[in-house]
């Protein structure tokens, strides 16, 4: 079996567990194990720097060493969104070059070795995340509960942008993957009730879906939250994968809720391990990922990564891999 057969023999769900190891040990292993296409290049992941407007007129930081990712921010006055009922008088969405280089992204793809590795594509700002990136984060919140129908509306006509996107990505790279990036907690509980998220994002997001499983791409969704009891509701809507499942979830009651149709990516708290050389040992790192494969592996449908793509401490992302890959072929060889 190739490496890409071994990833989808747990993500159908087999038992028994045919193999255990990193998450991403069957993607590219380039920043995000993904293709960075020109589009999310030119949307998103060019903002480097103090108080930097993107093309939505959106304020962000994003200082390299510093900073964990790129962070909006999102203030009563410099909102773009003044009043959510009125926000098409607000919101101008950015039309997409035409002229975006594409070669540098088809390069990457003859690269990859299609039998052994996925081609994963990204896509950042989901449509919570873009949301709260044009309103205050406590007034899109608010928003939610008290203008429903202007979010619905607002969620709809952003979900056709992100359909063009995601048009462009199929055409010019043909992924296998999609990881598709919207978090909808904190660690401790959901930023809104999952009838919430049923009402107002679901029906959005299995249009979006849809349209990828159509292309034959399969959805990663990533979100490295506590999302208990939002499950069903990603395996319905086209998710064949929850990236980013935290062990604050009970991940063994939402494997049973799902019937194992959702392979859950995660189970490593990445506020345990992954810290700066001095404040955790190599061993602690070691022993945390023994614990969570002894843990959530029997019953499969699961394969350990930590909650983000990528380490933000680069030391740590070696020993995650080598021990997830190591002790994994250790536990799976104890099972015969």
């Amino acid at each position: 079996m190739t490496k890409r057969d071994d990833f989808l023999s747990v993500m159908h769900g087999e038992t028994p567990v045919k193999w255990m190891g990193y998450g991403f040990e069957p993607f590219p292993k380039t920043p995000f194990h993904a293709v960075i296409d020109p589009i999310t290049i030119w949307d998103i992941l060019f903002i480097e720097g103090e108080n930097v407007i993107d093309n939505w007129g959106v304020v962000h930081r994003f200082l390299p060493g510093i900073d964990p990712g790129i962070i909006p921010l999102v203030t009563e006055e410099n909102q773009v969104i003044k009043d959510i009922t009125k926000w098409r008088d607000y919101v101008t969405f950015p039309e997409i070059p035409q002229d975006l280089d594409w070669s540098a992204a088809k390069a990457q793809v003859a690269a990859i070795d299609r039998s052994e590795e996925f081609v994963m594509a990204v896509t950042f700002r989901g449509l919570f995340e873009r949301l709260h990136c044009l309103r205050s984060f406590e007034n899109a919140l608010v928003d939610m509960y008290t203008e429903p129908d202007s979010c619905y509306e607002f969620f709809g006509a952003y979900t056709d942008w992100k359909l063009k996107v995601a048009e462009q990505i199929c055409d010019n790279i043909q992924p296998d993957v999609i990881h598709s990036h919207d978090d909808w907690g904190s660690k401790e509980a959901p930023f809104f009730a999952p009838d919430k998220f049923k009402e107002l994002l679901a029906p959005h997001y299995e249009r979006l879906y849809a349209y990828y499983k159509k292309r034959g791409v399969l959805v990663q969704h990533h979100c490295d939250c506590y999302i208990q009891g939002f499950e069903n509701h990603l395996s319905d809507l086209g998710a064949d994968m929850w990236q980013g499942a935290l062990p604050e979830n009970d991940l063994i009651q939402i494997r049973e809720n799902t019937g194992g149709k959702l392979l859950l990516l995660g189970g490593l708290d990445q506020g345990v391990i992954d810290k700066p050389q001095g404040e955790v040992t190599e061993e602690e790192i070691r022993a945390h990922i023994r614990a969570a494969i002894d843990k959530y592996a029997p019953g499969g449908s699961w394969l350990p990564c930590i909650g983000g793509i990528e380490c933000i401490n680069a030391w740590v992302t070696p020993i995650v891999i080598d021990e997830c890959n190591r002790y994994g072929a250790e536990w799976l060889a104890k099972q015969s």
